[in-house]
């Protein structure tokens, strides 16, 4: 005897659409080891956050959807699931700004290692502020933010009905200003001290013409910035809570200029 599992269609769609809309986030969400992880992991996790937003899936405007309102659904997902992880990306992005610049300025982007999250080559700065921006997004609960938010725009809207508004795409531009000044902030002290070294060097090598500065200017510039680095640590972890309350107020905002059905 054979059983048989029917579901309705338009239920099959819900599904579709709401996978889509969380599949879109999760391609930027930066949660450590998700883009560096095995595809199969991260299709699963796609998934689970479906399945667990099971309870908020909202009934579709039109039972059966035709062919083309439903990619016109899909497109409107994508967009809406795009717009949530490149907002919670942008946390991440401001601390490899600022890492970038201060590896190019203290010589550590002379020995550069394979960053296994973007698979790019990276120096060991950058990998560490990968691991630090995922160890602060878990720490400060963003992972448990983005779920609500999906929660909650599925209570405020079903799906294919986002639209990006002129003020919400004001708001995630401002997000990615943001990732450049939070970038600059941490990096100027140490690159203004690793200036004041290669001034003082230069000086040297100026008065004593014999001496031979250049291979001490390496080790001389890694080790103030390591010394500055870690005075700044403390002020990159408040940087990133101001800009972690700024992106969820963005999404709170996209969520609240959405119109209800």
């Amino acid at each position: 005897m054979r059983a048989e599992l029917t579901l309705p269609v338009a239920t099959l769609c819900s599904f579709l659409l709401v996978l889509t809309r969380v599949g879109g986030a999760l391609a930027f969400v930066p949660l450590p080891g998700l883009r560096s992880g095995p595809e199969p992991a991260r299709i699963v996790l796609a998934l689970g956050v479906t399945v667990g937003l099971y309870p908020f899936w909202p009934p579709l405007a039109v039972a059966q959807p035709g062919p083309g309102q439903l990619l016109l659904w899909l497109a409107a997902e994508t967009a809406f699931g795009l717009s949530v992880g490149v907002a919670v990306a942008f946390l991440t992005e401001g601390l490899l700004v600022a890492c970038q610049i201060i590896g190019i300025q203290a010589g550590y982007s002379y020995a550069a290692l394979v960053d296994p999250t973007t698979q790019a080559d990276s120096n060991v700065l950058q990998v560490l502020a990968h691991l630090m921006a995922g160890w602060l997004f878990l720490a400060f609960g963003l992972d448990r933010q983005v779920f609500r938010i999906f929660a909650q725009s599925l209570d405020s809207f079903p799906p294919g009905a986002f639209t990006l508004r002129l003020s919400s795409a004001e708001s995630l531009l401002a997000l990615g200003a943001g990732m450049f000044t939070t970038g600059l902030r941490l990096a100027l002290p140490v690159v203004a001290l690793l200036a004041v070294v290669d001034i003082t060097l230069a000086l040297l090598g100026r008065v004593h013409a014999q001496m031979q500065l250049l291979m001490l200017a390496f080790p001389a510039k890694m080790l103030a910035g390591l010394a500055l680095l870690a005075v700044v640590a403390t002020m990159g972890v408040t940087l990133f809570r101001a800009g972690a309350e700024r992106t969820m107020t963005a999404l709170t905002g996209l969520l609240a200029q959405t119109p209800a059905r």
